[in-house]
């Protein structure tokens, strides 16, 4: 069995699984660097073992530089590292496989979230290098992959389809509650819920935007449940629609709370939280990535009109919401969660993960394709 040495932050909830099924196939061990800040900026940390690196950091956690001899050791087979080009241990590791035999898969979402609208055009150089330098790569969504495949063709390069844990048990959860019983176990009274589940701990999620449609949509019609905590979250209490809840890991929870829903909506920043509510078979309201709104690469998920859609402005978004049924909205959601079951399982992730392994292992030089 190959062995795997592969380096993350620190391991959050919705990455357990992930893990679990990885390590079912090869021998795994988890390097982790950053745990204990990540739970105190409110990620869920996972139990799943791993081994702790020193790590020094610069210029506000920008460069990082972790321990690198366990990389060293001649058990593994494959590492595998983040492609980020602050990580300076990385760099030294990418040189120093030119001189053995361990292969260096990196992964991460190939492009900046920042930069996005530029880097999709002109990737970045300094990924271009770390890149040329490595034996193989996991990225997260198609698009990407797709842009890095073009400059490395010979390279086995593969989407992963970056997904969340937990996935097969909300798929499969048969059990049938009214919206009328949630609500008012909840007591929530108006017609139409929009849920938002996510940290509030970036500016870039828009929450302007989230305030502006709370205040300007009809009170009495429209509610608001509300999931997550952070330093960045805005006093909710004088809205009387809008129904906080703040951090829930309950999953029971948080399923009545999905199933009361009928519209999952973020602004900005979209990521992993979209694969969830897509589970729940919520359709997805955004808005359109551009220079003032960035979105995560998970946005790719979302097709326009068919299981949510994504609008230009705030008018757009208000008119769209207050012209489209109900019915029209719950269409939209069916095709959200038949998009996750056919495309977002844990399963297929590492299944994807597992062919850049073996490619890189056997020597296959070929590009790997969808």
């Amino acid at each position: 069995m190959k062995h795997i040495a592969l380096v993350n932050p620190f391991v959050p909830h919705y990455r357990e699984e992930f893990y679990r099924k990885l390590s079912q196939r090869y021998r795994l061990d988890v390097f982790v660097y950053d745990g204990i800040q990540s739970g105190k900026n409110g990620f869920n940390i996972s139990p799943f073992p791993t081994t702790g690196l020193k790590v020094a950091s610069f210029l506000k956690k920008r460069f990082i530089a972790y321990d690198i001899r366990p990389f060293l050791s001649p058990k593994y087979d494959v590492i595998v590292l983040m492609l980020h080009f602050g990580h300076l241990s990385t760099w030294l590791l990418l040189f120093l496989n030119l001189f053995s035999r361990k292969r260096v898969i990196l992964w991460g979402q190939g492009i900046s979230v920042k930069r996005y609208l530029n880097e999709i055009d002109e990737p970045s150089l300094l990924l271009r290098w770390m890149i040329k330098m490595s034996d193989g790569i996991w990225i997260y969504t198609e698009p990407e992959a797709k842009l890095w495949r073009k400059l490395f063709p010979s390279k086995p390069i593969l989407a992963i389809n970056n997904t969340v844990s937990g996935l097969t048990g909300i798929l499969n959860d048969n059990r049938v509650v009214p919206k009328s019983v949630l609500k008012e176990q909840f007591g929530i009274k108006e017609q139409v819920c929009l849920i938002f589940c996510a940290r509030f701990n970036n500016s870039f999620r828009r929450i302007d935007l989230l305030i502006e449609t709370i205040a300007r949509l009809d009170n009495k019609r429209y509610g608001f449940i509300i999931i997550g905590d952070g330093a960045l979250k805005p006093d909710f209490s004088t809205y009387t629609n809008v129904h906080d809840f703040g951090a829930v890991y309950d999953e029971k929870i948080k399923s009545q709370l999905f199933g009361i829903a009928d519209i999952y909506f973020q602004p900005g920043w979209i990521g992993l939280s979209v694969v969830e509510a897509m589970a729940y078979g919520k359709p997805i309201l955004t808005f359109r990535r551009s220079a003032d709104t960035h979105q995560c690469v998970e946005y790719h998920y979302i097709e326009d009109g068919i299981n949510g859609y994504i609008e230009d402005d705030i008018e757009h978004l208000l008119d769209r919401v207050n012209h489209t049924s109900l019915t029209v909205w719950s269409e939209m959601g069916n095709a959200a969660r038949q998009i996750v079951a056919a495309q977002l399982s844990m399963e297929q992730m590492v299944d994807r993960a597992a062919k850049v392994v073996e490619a890189v292992t056997s020597n296959q030089v070929a590009s790997i394709q969808q």
